[in-house]
């Protein structure tokens, strides 16, 4: 193992400039997707654990002023982002004096301002949690034919070597295909990790992203609720 290993650093070292330039390439592509994923799945796993805490407080209290306290401790939580947004745009319309509105309107006005606030922080949340996260779908689509360029540059080196030396034995021709032959693996174990973590990431924000759909819609209800009972 340590000798290929060894090997493989000497391949490295030894290849031509081009074929160094794809691979320092593709290195960026990996530490660059490594530190978007390491960052993202914290993100997410915060997001998911705090918004459960926060749906289940919710529905437990019932109570607005409670909730939003609570809110207010559980900054990761898209959720609970979502409601101190919807709830101070609340707080805003209905205190707003107005006396050219009567009651009942300045409920129902209070109720789509309240809507299209929600819908706002519903598409900033999403925009900030898929930040970065396009870079891993470039990733796997373009570090695969980065290594193969790479490849292709390399074994024509080969067949120019080939050519000058005048022989086309296997001593001649394999050293300089294998060092070629590196970037397209290296392209490739750069590429399956990034798709990977990219379906994964926008699996879990298309979740996310239905759960504050939902939850906007039930608190837009308990807002309407509470509108009917005052008006009984």
């Amino acid at each position: 193992m340590v000798s290929e290993e060894i090997d493989i650093v000497h391949m490295i070292i030894n290849a031509g400039l081009m074929v160094q330039f794809v691979l320092v390439l593709l290195l960026f592509f990996s530490i660059t997707s490594w530190a978007i994923i390491s960052i993202k799945y914290r993100y997410i796993r915060k997001a998911y654990r705090e918004s459960a805490f926060f749906k289940d407080y919710f529905w437990k209290s019932r109570d607005f002023s409670a909730a939003f306290k609570q809110a207010k401790r559980l900054q990761d939580s898209p959720i609970a982002r979502l409601f101190r947004i919807g709830y101070a745009e609340l707080k805003k319309t209905s205190s707003s004096p107005d006396a050219e509105l009567s009651s009942l309107n300045k409920k129902s006005v209070g109720v789509d301002m309240v809507k299209r606030t929600l819908n706002r922080a519903i598409t900033t949340e999403i925009t900030a949690m898929t930040q970065w996260v396009p870079f891993l779908a470039t990733t796997g689509n373009t570090t695969p034919f980065i290594g193969l360029f790479g490849t292709v540059w390399g074994i024509m080196n080969s067949f120019h070597s080939i050519g000058q030396r005048g022989s086309a034995s296997l001593a001649v021709v394999a050293p300089g295909i294998s060092e070629a032959l590196i970037a397209t693996a290296a392209g490739l174990a750069v590429a399956i990790p990034a798709v990977i973590a990219f379906n994964y990431f926008m699996h879990k924000i298309r979740i996310i992203e239905s759960e504050l759909q939902s939850f906007a819609a039930d608190f837009l209800n308990i807002i309407e609720q509470d509108m009917i009972r005052i008006e009984e």
